[in-house]
């Protein structure tokens, strides 16, 4: 965890990444939910955050 964390703080792709591929399975999952209409409304946000962060930090260095 403190690697993870100490990534994310020095910029490095890996962590980054990560975290950018975990909005984008969660904002997939808040749309295919059908119990909450509230994650329904925020999927398209979270997907988009999500894509958006991934294509900035894959111009990070390794």
């Amino acid at each position: 965890m403190t690697n993870f964390l100490s990534g994310l703080l020095r910029l490095k792709r890996g962590p980054w990444e990560m975290l950018a591929t975990i909005l984008i399975g969660l904002g997939v999952f808040m749309l295919m939910q059908p119990f909450a209409l509230w994650l329904y409304t925020y999927s398209f946000i979270v997907t988009l955050v999500g894509t958006v962060m991934f294509i900035v930090v894959s111009h990070f260095k390794d």
